[in-house]
């Protein structure tokens, strides 16, 4: 008897839990880069509590398995006083109750669920089913029935929202039937209910420096019945009340719709680095709602550090010390061809001493090492020869005006993708051991990871050196940098090669060897990548050889193979040279000091191509440069040594 009871008391629960909470409305599928997806939900009664219910999303496609793809907890949610709960991303209008990230929702066939359960009992993977569930939607998008998944759900119908990028919303009806219709987000889908008043936030611009005035404007869709105050926080990550001031509580008066405050920006001598405060409002009381929310703003910070050395596209040599530790190439001393190869790779794939990091822990190395020598909050993007923000790393769909990590030797090619820990940036304490067959750390070593542009690295996508070249109008400044990374990549892990041509097997293969040997030996490595060697070996505990002592090179793919490794061709002949040119950028006269023999200097173009010739004497301190404005590739060549540099001439 006592059984029979709970059983009669569980089922009275399961029917009072399925009335109170449907999917009323969702879009799956909006213009653009489906910022403006929703899901809407409605309680039986106005402002009821959804603790204990979670939604899941599920994937009909047969990659998907009619399995769970995203879970949100709804623990800690109310539904507004007309009884809905509005789920989407901070981008849309108005504002939700409930943030999910931008473009989560999949367009179908795929179906949205209510469960009255726990969200650990949805790890992604998970079957569709109808144990614990409240409501279930099964949709598309112009596509054809999933039978299981309707089935999975105790579902019949599968409902179309219709072509993708409409502007269309699947609606339930006051019958209970769901249909397509102009999307009516925040509102009850027949028109009625509360009619809520939206303030929106705006300003008169998105960027500013410290000291500056910020006016900030608050507009109703309506004029107010009544005085209406409200308050509203700047405060996001490192940006405090210590940053600006000014009053953060406004009042929008009777009869009126609109009202502006001015915030001052605090003008220190501190380098904190750009800033983004956050607009927030705080105490909005119904019938005002947000129309949009968490506007973002930019601070730039004036005290930023300009570094002692030259960018790339003006290179200074021999000012940043070479900080590897003492005798770390030595055993390369008297090697030769497949020996040295294995005692390079034995140094810097090193499993005792070399430590892999996660390719999230990437972010911060590149920010670090791939600094814009000219101003500390930017890094320097390798193809575009530009400065970015460090703040507008890509996060989102849209690679427009962002910054991501560019692999010179690309994933497509290796095969060292992603796992869960990727996505973790932990810190330069934790870390993985990793040996020379570790080839998935290739996916995130920074040797081979540079801060690029977001749509010229899809420009560039997996094409082979030699094949792109680099967007026009640029110096080629990049080009013995991705040489070099990409060269280290084949000596460091097992199972990558470096190839002559276009490789139609990529698998473990790139190109265009010779291609990188050219540009490697025309645009020695200067300054900036010597930082850069310098900071990875802090993080990693391995260094680019071919940064500290380019002429390797020649030892392993180029003129010197079969030839046995002294020091003293590489490093200190090239590192610590005491030959100086001046002044550079040069205009008619390009002045040498340091040389004390007769020297041939040969003078190429950015893409390596012989433009003059000459003799230069010993006691000679000048000659003339005739050409046009550009970057140039210099090579002064003595008896016993080369020495490589860039010129700039006006």
């Amino acid at each position: 008897m006592k059984n029979l009871i709970a059983v009669f008391i569980i089922l009275l629960m399961s029917l009072e839990m399925a009335g109170q909470v449907v999917i009323n409305e969702l879009e799956c599928d909006t213009p653009g880069i489906d910022e403006k997806e929703f899901i809407e939900l409605k309680t039986a009664s106005p402002n009821v509590s959804l603790d204990g219910y979670v939604l899941v999303l599920f994937n009909g496609s047969p990659a998907g398995r009619d399995s769970s793809y995203f879970t949100l907890d709804l623990d800690g949610a109310i539904s507004d006083d007309n009884g809905l709960l509005l789920i989407g991303s901070e981008n849309m209008t108005p504002f939700p109750q409930l943030l999910i990230p931008s473009n989560i929702i999949q367009n179908g066939a795929d179906a949205v669920a209510i469960y009255f359960a726990k969200a650990s009992d949805f790890p992604n993977g998970t079957k569709a089913t109808t144990v614990n569930l409240i409501d279930a939607l099964v949709y598309d998008t112009n596509d054809a029935d999933d039978i299981d998944l309707l089935t999975l759900l105790g579902e019949t119908n599968q409902v179309n929202e219709g072509a993708s990028n409409d502007l269309k919303s699947i609606q339930l009806n006051n019958n209970g039937v769901y249909e397509a219709a102009i999307a009516t987000p925040g509102q009850l889908n027949d028109g009625g209910g509360i009619v809520f008043n939206p303030i929106t936030i705006s300003t008169n611009k998105m960027q500013y420096l410290e000291g500056e005035k910020l006016e900030i404007t608050f507009t109703s869709q309506r004029p107010m019945t009544a005085d209406a105050s409200f308050s509203f926080s700047l405060d996001h990550l490192n940006f405090n009340s210590s940053d600006y001031s000014g009053n953060t509580t406004v009042t929008i008066p009777n009869k009126q719709n609109t009202v502006t405050t001015i915030i001052t920006l605090t003008n220190d001598a501190l380098d904190e680095g750009d800033e983004e405060p956050l607009i927030v409002f705080k105490d909005l009381q119904a019938p005002l709602i947000p129309f949009n929310n968490f506007v973002k703003l930019r601070i730039i910070d004036d005290d930023f550090v300009i570094a002692p050395y030259g960018k790339p596209t003006n290179p200074t040599y021999g000012i940043v010390k070479n900080m590897m530790p003492e005798g770390y190439y030595e055993p390369l001393e008297g090697k030769a061809g497949l020996e040295l190869r294995q005692v390079l790779q034995d140094i810097i794939a090193n499993p005792i001493m070399v430590r892999a990091h996660s390719y999230s822990d990437v972010i911060e190395i590149l920010k670090q090492a791939d600094v814009n020598p000219e101003n500390s909050n930017q890094v320097w993007l390798l193809y575009t020869e530009q400065g970015r923000a460090k703040l507008d790393f890509q996060t989102t769909s849209s690679n427009v005006g962002k910054w991501n990590r560019e692999h010179t030797f690309p994933r497509s090619h290796a095969n060292y993708n992603n796992i869960d820990e990727d996505d973790i940036a932990d810190g330069i304490a934790v870390y993985w051991t990793t040996k020379a067959d570790s080839l998935r750390h290739g996916n995130s070593d920074a040797h081979a990871l540079r801060a690029s542009d977001g749509l010229e690295n899809t420009t560039r996508n997996n094409r082979f050196y030699g094949d792109y070249i680099g967007p026009q109008g640029t110096l080629g400044s990049f080009k013995g940098d991705v040489a070099r990374s990409v060269l280290f990549m084949e000596i460091r892990y097992n199972g990558l090669e470096v190839v002559n041509g276009f490789p139609e097997l990529r698998q473990g293969k790139t190109g265009d060897l010779e291609t990188l040997l050219e540009w490697h030996r025309n645009d020695p490595p200067d300054d900036f990548e010597m930082n850069r060697n310098n900071i990875i070996y802090e993080w990693q505990k391995n260094r680019n050889p071919f940064i500290d002592a380019p002429n390797l090179v020649e030892y392993i793919w180029g003129n010197n193979v079969g030839e046995p490794w002294e020091a003293t061709l590489g490093i200190e002949s090239f590192n610590k040279s005491k030959v100086k040119l001046f002044p550079n950028p040069v205009t008619d006269k390009l002045y040498v000091s340091g040389l004390d023999k007769e020297s041939r200097i040969t003078i190429f173009s950015a893409e390596g191509r012989l433009l003059n010739e000459l003799m230069l004497e010993a006691d000679k301190e000048y000659f003339n440069v005739d050409l046009p404005s550009g970057l140039y590739l210099l090579k002064i060549t003595t008896k016993n040594s080369v020495i490589r540099r860039k010129i700039i001439i006006k």
